[in-house]
């Protein structure tokens, strides 16, 4: 065989490989590429709506993080005035209880001081009789006893 035999056999068997290629081996081979091609597509799309999704939730969470926050603050400021109430509450409440422990004392004083008054006025009652009747033994002098006994009474 000489060369020209051998190439256009070449091109025979080359033309008929191609040909087996393109009707058998070729359309699994596209099928492939194409589902391949279709699942990344999804991948991908299925990447952006979860990219989406995330930045969508990470917004939320800022937002629910600021609420809490801010209600966390509302709630530390009411708890602190109405920690202060209650602080002003126990501070009126003890000087309350101290001024009627002060009125409570004082009235206390002021009955000793009456009893302590009437005390005085009953020994000095019993002195006067004393005198007055140490006075009647010595001697009697209706006028100089009368004014003596209205003395001790004006000064009681």
């Amino acid at each position: 065989m000489s060369i020209n035999g051998t190439l256009v056999a070449q091109a025979i068997v080359f033309a008929l490989l191609v040909l087996f290629t393109m009707k058998y081996v070729w359309p699994p081979i596209v099928v492939a590429l194409d589902e391949r091609a279709s699942k990344i597509a999804e991948g991908l799309a299925a990447a952006d709506k979860a990219k989406s999704e995330l930045s969508s939730a990470t917004k939320r969470v800022e937002e629910e993080l600021t609420k809490s926050r801010t209600e966390t603050a509302s709630r530390l400021a009411d708890a602190e005035r109405r920690g202060q109430a209650i602080v002003e509450e126990a501070k009126a409440k003890a000087v309350e209880e101290g001024n009627k422990i002060i009125a409570s004392a004082q009235a206390e004083a002021q009955q000793q001081m009456v009893k302590a008054r009437e005390e005085l006025r009953e020994q000095v009652a019993v002195l006067a009789v004393k005198g007055a009747e140490q006075i009647l033994r010595k001697e009697i002098n209706t006028g100089v006893h009368a004014e003596l006994l209205g003395r001790l009474k004006t000064e009681l």
